[in-house]
């Protein structure tokens, strides 16, 4: 519980805008429809982080059997959810260990999404049993490896950004230099031969 209020207070909402923070191609809509629940591939738009927390996660090919438990969410500096850690338990004879899942290689299920009072997340892998042990383990380690090589991609691309900005900048202001010295040029052209004819 205590773990959800930090992950809210963090984001400073417990509800994220579907196509900027997972992507349209890792969500999936379900509509419980009386006996017959019908799932769409249309995002909802609107995510609940705090009711994706503790989500029953089930991995390719055993849609019946639950596998785990969403444990944390992990967004970048974007403040886009970059994966999301399984918590396995024993139900894979894993011990508690905890595995990182990237964006794109789960889907979220929304059942009663009409309802923030009964609204309802599943997560679906689209890796098998086998395949979560080989995902990296959600660790001090890894944590702060994985955080220092995000933060220097980002940096990268942000200098990369400003370094582009820079060169069309100075690039468009070259141009409009020689641009002004060919006109003052011709117009000193222009000028000498007019005096020359008149001569």
């Amino acid at each position: 519980m205590i773990r959800k209020n930090l992950l809210t207070t963090a984001i400073a909402s417990t509800v994220f805008a579907g196509s900027m923070a997972v992507g349209t191609t890792a969500l999936a809509d379900h509509h419980n429809e009386g006996a017959n629940q019908a799932a769409h591939s249309e995002p909802q738009g609107l995510y609940s982080a705090e009711e994706l927390l503790d989500a029953d996660v089930f991995a390719k090919g055993s849609s019946q059997d639950e596998v785990g438990e969403v444990e944390d969410i992990l967004l970048d500096n974007d403040m886009k959810i970059r994966a999301i850690v399984v918590e396995a338990g024993d139900l894979l004879d894993l011990g508690e260990n905890q595995y990182v899942v990237e964006t794109g290689d789960f889907t979220v299920q929304t059942t009663n999404g009409d309802s923030l009072d009964n609204i309802e997340y599943s997560v679906h892998l689209n890796i098998t049993q086998d395949e979560i042990s080989a995902q990296p383990e959600y660790t001090n380690t890894w944590w702060n490896q994985t955080k220092t090589n995000v933060q220097q991609a980002w940096m990268d691309t942000k200098e990369g950004a400003q370094s582009a900005w820079q060169t069309t900048k100075s690039a468009t202001a070259n141009a409009l230099t020689s641009a002004g010295n060919a006109i003052e040029n011709a117009g000193d052209n222009a000028e000498d031969a007019a005096q020359d004819a008149a001569n």
